[in-house]
């Protein structure tokens, strides 16, 4: 009689997403892009338009910029246009 075999558990480490949910035209278009260099967050949606650029702290991610770029939209925060 042979031993059972022990099984093998597989970590599904989870990613963030390169493209986001656009809060004008609903399409999964939205860029978000942060240069350190320069200080800059640029997010800009490829369907519709909608872009803007504001100043970034130096620990900033991307999915933070598009979070503040969301909020700008619905007026919760101030936002930039460019």
């Amino acid at each position: 009689m042979g031993r059972r075999r022990k099984q093998v558990v597989k970590i599904v480490r989870k990613t963030l997403p390169e493209l986001y949910l656009c809060p004008r035209c609903g399409k999964n278009t939205v860029k978000a892009t942060v240069n350190k260099a320069r200080e800059r967050a640029v997010v800009i949606c490829s369907s519709c338009g909608l872009n803007s650029s504001f100043k970034a702290s130096p620990n900033m991610k991307e999915v933070d910029a598009y979070c503040r770029f969301v909020d700008g939209y619905y007026g919760e925060g101030t936002v930039e246009e460019v």
